[in-house]
C-alpha cells in the first residue's frame, strides 16, 4: 500500500474529524469517521463506547504486543479563536481547525501506519491501535477502560504532537485539595488565628519546598498553588481557606510517594490527592524503539504535558507530528508537511523493529 496514498487519506480524514464537533464524553460522531475508515480498507475492527480499535490481521498470542494509541476528543475551542474552529482549511501549507495539531495529526497518521502494516506477515510484534475518547478530561471511559478488553500490551507509542522527536518521560499529575484553618469571626473583632493571614505562610511553604529527588529525563518535581478561595462577605472572617495544588511528578517518585511526603509535612489542616492513577512513565533509552529513532536523528526529550501514557503501566514513547505549544491554543493548525513527514518517520520506524 503506497504511503502517498495513505498520507492523502489521511489528511482528509482530518479534515472530516475537525469539522465533526468531538468534545470529550461527545465523540461518537467522530467514532463513526474512523470506523468509515476501517471498513474502507477492510480491517475488521471494535468499538467500545467511543474507542474505535483493531489489531493486525496475523495477530500471535506467542508474540509481543504493541500498541499504536491517540485521541478523538478535542477541547472546546479557546475563545480567542478568529477563526471557525470546526471549519477545516489549508493556506500557507496549514491546516486549521481545532483538533488538527492535539491530536488528530497524530491519531491519523497512526491509523494510516496502522492500516500499511495491517496485512504484513511474521511481525516481531503484534500491532493494536486504539483511537481514544475522553483523553482531554482523564475520563473514565478512554484508554484507561481499554485495557482490560484490549490484548496484554507490552510497549506503546501514544501520538501526542512531539515534532516527531521521542518523549522517553513524561511527567505524571496528582491535583491536591487543601484546607488552611483558622477562627471564624466578625471583621470588628481582634482575631489572631485568621485564616487567610494564616494562609501566607503556607503559601510561602510551597513556594519554597523543593522535593530531594530529580530526574535525568524530567528534572525536578513541580508543584504549583493554582487555586485560593475564602470568604463570603466583607464583615466576615471565613473558618478556613481551600487551594488546590498541581504537581507534576517526576520519574523517581510514585504518585503515592508525593501524596504521603505532602501529607505528612505540609503545613496545611487538611491535604487531600484527588486521584492517584495519572502517574509518570518513561521507556529505556534501551529499547528497540527509542534506538531506532535516535538511529534516524530523532532527538530525545522528557515531556512536562500530560497525555494517556500515564494510564499505561507498559514502557511507552511519545511521538506525533505537530507541535505542543499549538494545543489548545487559538486558530491551532498542523502543517501538512508535518504529517507527511509523520508517516513517513512511523513507516520507518515499524520497519526498524518489527519487519
Amino acid at each position: 500500500m503506497e504511503i502517498k496514498q495513505l498520507t492523502e487519506k489521511a489528511i482528509a480524514l482530518l479534515k472530516s474529524l475537525i469539522e465533526t464537533q468531538s468534545f470529550s464524553t461527545e465523540e461518537d460522531k467522530t467514532a463513526v469517521l474512523i470506523e468509515n475508515w476501517f471498513k474502507e480498507y477492510k480491517i475488521p475492527f471494535k468499538r467500545t463506547k467511543n474507542n474505535v480499535w483493531a489489531t493486525n490481521k496475523y495477530f500471535d498470542e506467542s508474540k509481543p504486543t504493541l500498541l499504536l494509541n491517540s485521541h478523538h476528543d478535542t477541547v472546546k475551542p479557546n475563545s480567542k479563536y478568529t477563526n471557525d474552529p470546526f471549519k477545516a482549511f489549508v493556506e500557507d501549507g496549514k491546516l486549521y481547525g481545532l483538533g488538527s495539531n492535539d491530536a488528530g495529526g497524530c491519531l491519523v497518521s497512526l491509523i494510516a501506519t496502522f492500516t500499511k502494516f495491517y496485512a504484513v506477515e511474521n511481525l516481531k510484534y503484534n500491532l493494536v491501535i486504539v483511537a481514544s475518547a475522553e483523553e482531554e478530561n482523564s475520563g473514565n471511559n478512554g484508554l484507561n477502560s481499554m485495557l482490560p478488553i484490549i490484548p496484554h500490551i507490552d510497549v506503546a507509542i501514544v501520538g501526542e504532537p512531539t515534532l516527531m522527536n521521542l518523549a522517553v518521560a513524561e511527567k505524571g499529575l496528582v491535583v491536591f485539595d487543601a484546607e488552611v484553618d483558622g477562627t471564624p469571626s466578625h471583621a470588628a473583632h481582634p482575631n489572631d488565628n485568621n485564616a487567610i493571614y494564616n494562609t501566607i505562610e503556607v503559601l510561602q511553604w510551597f513556594k519554597d519546598f523543593k522535593f530531594d529527588k530529580s530526574s535525568d529525563a524530567l528534572g525536578d518535581v513541580k508543584m504549583t498553588v493554582t487555586q485560593i478561595n475564602a470568604g463570603s462577605q466583607h464583615n466576615v472572617v471565613p473558618g478556613h481557606v481551600d487551594l488546590v495544588i498541581d504537581v507534576r511528578v517526576n520519574d523517581a517518585y510514585s504518585n503515592q510517594e508525593i501524596a504521603d511526603i505532602l501529607q505528612e509535612q505540609s503545613p496545611c489542616t487538611k491535604i487531600t490527592p484527588r486521584s492517584l492513577r495519572l502517574n509518570s512513565s518513561s521507556i529505556s533509552l534501551e529499547h528497540d524503539l527509542v534506538k531506532a529513532g535516535i538511529a534516524m536523528g530523532r532527538e530525545t526529550y522528557g515531556s512536562p504535558t500530560l497525555s494517556d501514557q500515564s494510564v499505561l503501566t507498559c514502557q511507552s514513547l511519545k511521538l506525533g507530528p505537530g507541535d505542543s505549544t499549538r494545543s489548545h491554543s487559538a486558530n491551532e493548525f498542523i502543517y501538512l508537511a508535518e504529517i507527511e513527514e509523520g508517516i513517513e518517520i512511523y513507516v520507518e520506524l515499524l520497519n526498524r523493529v518489527i519487519i
